[in-house]
């Protein structure tokens, strides 16, 4: 579970980790400690966090395997700890999958807008990716891969019309279009009157949702054309 505005410390060094944790408090963060890698890779098994802190000498588990964990399960912004200052080490940090840096000695108040920073990147992101991605039930849709899923599984060879029809559906769930609606739609020409091609394709989709799952997801509603199942 994510708390909105959440950030895991990991950094092995008691006072560093004690004033960020003070800090971030205080501009209204929820802060999670860890001192060692082992620790941050047993916390990272049951929560996740708005922002990671990672310093990369840590004792147990080194930083940069924490590092490749966390890229396993997500994109989680990662902001690294280290007294490295090189442009080669910055640049090895950023290609191992962190999203910033932070040189010590540094700045509390410097890593506090970094993590703001962070945190409004991820939200600004985030909704991006809910403008391009549409649910009904256990049916889910996504414009950024082109995919079409029930539950975790998802469905096979989805054609271009066939995933238009279904993002007509589920950006209006309640609503019944008709099958000029739908053609126009799906096949961006005019309708003429030809309703087989939509009826194939209709019947297609739900061929590959019926592999899947028993629930009926698109209803005929006789005379007029389809809907989402209620």
């Amino acid at each position: 579970m994510e708390h909105r505005n959440s950030v895991l410390i990991v950094e092995d060094d008691v006072n560093i980790n004690g004033l960020l944790k003070e800090a971030l408090e205080k501009e209204g963060y929820i802060c999670t400690q860890a001192f060692s890698g082992t620790e941050a890779r047993m916390i990272l098994q049951g929560e996740r966090y708005s922002v990671i802190l990672l310093d990369l000498m840590l004792p147990g588990i080194p930083g940069e395997e924490v590092l490749r964990d966390i890229r396993k399960k997500g994109n989680t912004p990662v902001i690294i700890l280290t007294a490295k200052d090189t442009i080669d080490d910055k640049v090895e940090f950023l290609r191992g999958g962190a999203d910033d840096y932070v040189t010590k000695p540094f700045d509390i108040k410097e890593v506090t807008a970094r993590v703001e920073v962070q945190i409004r990147r991820a939200e600004t992101t985030g909704r991006k990716e809910e403008e391009h991605r549409f649910t009904y039930q256990e049916l889910e849709l996504n414009k950024g891969d082109f995919t079409v899923k029930v539950g975790n599984t998802e469905l096979p060879h989805i054609t271009k019309q066939e995933f238009s029809i279904l993002e007509l559906l589920l950006k209006h769930p309640k609503k019944v279009f008709s099958k000029e609606e739908m053609f126009e739609y799906a096949w961006e020409e005019q309708y003429m009157g030809e309703t087989k091609t939509l009826d194939v394709h209709i019947s297609n989709i739900r061929k590959k949702i019926k592999a899947v799952t028993d629930k009926e997801y698109i209803e005929t509603v006789w005379g007029i054309g389809y809907r989402l199942h209620p």
